[in-house]
């Protein structure tokens, strides 16, 4: 069913049925996945509890930079085609004609598993039993991603310091999509320069 909030990116049923999930689907699965690893890593092999803390959190900041090269590289990528254009509503583009469709506020739990268990094939071939902390780590940056993603589409802002979150990504929708493209933190905008004080340069 789509939502009253959408429109349809597929004329058959089950797939445009695949595109819409309830957050807490993805979110559950991801927590569940890094906890299975985090548990192979603790149990079954030699890595100190130190190494891994670090491993966990390196992780979490890689994913914190892929979300932001994803963002502005995939998401927002240069349309100069009709095949570009189509790939870039449905991967994105319909997000932000429809940003309050909070069923399709997540990628497709299939897909996100199944890229999720191709980086564990890739990851353990290239730096062995490090997969099982890094991994972890870069499983719950995305769960935290979707938990914010889905926070500041759903809810209005608090009246506190999170309001940050809300502003930060409400300029990126509604001021400037070429700003702006960290969602869980704005580390990667100050870096590469698409924080959204450049619109106070601007004016």
């Amino acid at each position: 069913m789509t939502s009253e909030n959408s429109s349809r990116l597929f004329k058959n049923n089950f797939l445009e049925q695949m595109t819409h999930t309830h957050i807490a689907v993805p979110i559950s699965a991801f927590i569940v996945y890094a906890s299975a690893l985090l548990f192979i890593c603790f149990k079954y092999t030699t890595l100190m509890l130190k190494s891994s803390i670090f491993l966990f959190f390196l992780g979490w900041l890689a994913f914190t930079w892929l979300e932001y090269l994803m963002h502005r590289y995939i998401f927002h990528l240069k349309i100069n085609s009709k095949a570009k254009a189509k790939f870039q509503y449905m991967v994105h583009g319909i997000h932000h004609a429809h940003p309050k469709d909070k069923d399709r506020l997540a990628m497709p739990p299939l897909l996100s598993l199944t890229i999720a268990s191709m980086l564990l094939i890739v990851f353990r071939i290239l730096i062995g039993d490090f997969t099982f902390a890094f991994l972890p780590g870069m499983l719950v940056g995305y769960a935290l991603y979707l938990l914010i993603h889905y926070l500041v589409h759903v809810y209005p802002p608090p009246k506190n310091i999170l309001k940050y979150f809300w502003i930060n990504h409400s300029i990126h929708h509604h001021r400037d999509n070429n700003l702006a493209f960290g969602v869980t933190t704005t580390l990667w905008d100050h870096i590469y320069g698409t924080h959204y004080n450049r619109l106070r340069e601007k004016q």
